[in-house]
């Protein structure tokens, strides 16, 4: 795997503003991020019609690799399953690069699929699931993974930030980098929504059959959701750090997932939030009273 991001066409869009700095007004080209939408289908090796399983609003390259890693992390198919995947025909389908089919080697139930309802959009991957039983992913518990040294942790934004071309030119778009132990830059991705970015990765990791990444760091721009744990628990990833904050319910999935969590990665600082075991901090690890518990909003005492 490298770390080197493609641009198609559609990644990538110039338009004409106004912009306005200083109360000075001037007229002048930029660049914004794409964004369309894109049907993750699957077909089996029965012949059997494709079945269309989600369509995700993400920005357009690596295309095959989000599909097949949106299936693998939503628990649909394993990485081993995959025999090809296809863009949709140009004589049936008026835009075939928004459609992608992952042909499997077995059998994939539709109705198993249709009663998941996904609805994915740029910012939630998990809108549309009709219950909270189709929320929760079952995945094998992860391993012991990695030791991290702080020095290592605190040098990973730069070097998530010097590789995101995507960001550089338009700047808004998140990523997810692949990290070893080491702080090597494995592999980049980027996209609209962060999921995406990281069912890039994961997508990537399963066509090269490097699944479980059992030995790898994750790093994701912006917040870390409840989803986005879950996936990367899925791909096997022990460490997962961000930039910015971690959710409530992402913390307690970490834990639950024995993964390291860890936020507000800037600077040379970070929160270890779960599995601070796999972070070296030696032996001056300060403690200090458990916080007590967060006022309710709206409630008086």
């Amino acid at each position: 795997m490298t770390g080197t991001v493609d641009e198609p066409e559609r990644t990538v869009r110039a338009v004409r503003v106004v912009a306005v700095r200083g109360g000075r007004t001037e007229i002048r080209p930029d660049r914004i991020v794409g964004e369309e939408p894109m049907e993750i289908r699957a077909a089996g090796p029965d012949g059997r019609a494709p079945v269309s399983v989600a369509v995700t609003m993400r920005t357009p390259g690596h295309d095959e690799e989000l599909a097949v890693g949106f299936l693998v992390t939503e628990g649909l198919i394993r990485p081993g399953d995959v025999t090809a995947t296809t863009f949709g025909d140009v004589a049936t389908t008026a835009q075939p690069e928004n459609e992608v089919t992952v042909h499997l080697a077995r059998s994939l139930d539709p109705a198993a699929i249709a009663t998941r309802n996904f609805v994915a959009t740029a910012s939630c991957g998990i809108c549309g699931k009709a219950s909270l039983d189709q929320v929760a992913v079952r995945c094998d518990p992860l391993g012991a993974g990695p030791l991290v040294a702080p020095a290592i942790l605190v040098a990973l934004p730069a070097a998530l930030r010097s590789a995101q071309a995507l960001f550089e030119a338009t700047g808004g778009i998140h990523a997810a980098g692949l990290f070893d132990a080491a702080g090597g830059l494995l592999l980049l991705r980027e996209d609209v929504g962060r999921h995406n970015a990281l069912d890039k990765v994961v997508g990537a990791a399963a066509l090269a059959g490097e699944l479980p990444l059992n030995d790898r760091v994750l790093l994701v721009s912006g917040r870390v959701s409840f989803e986005i744990v879950q996936k990367a628990a899925v791909a096997g990833i022990p460490i997962v750090a961000a930039i910015s904050a971690p959710t409530d319910l992402a913390v307690d999935a970490a834990r639950r997932l024995s993964m390291t969590l860890i936020g507000f990665l800037r600077g040379d600082g970070f929160n270890v939030y779960t599995g601070e075991e796999r972070v070296a901090l030696g032996e001056s690890v300060g403690r200090t009273p458990e916080v007590e518990r967060a006022p309710e909003i709206g409630r008086t005492p």
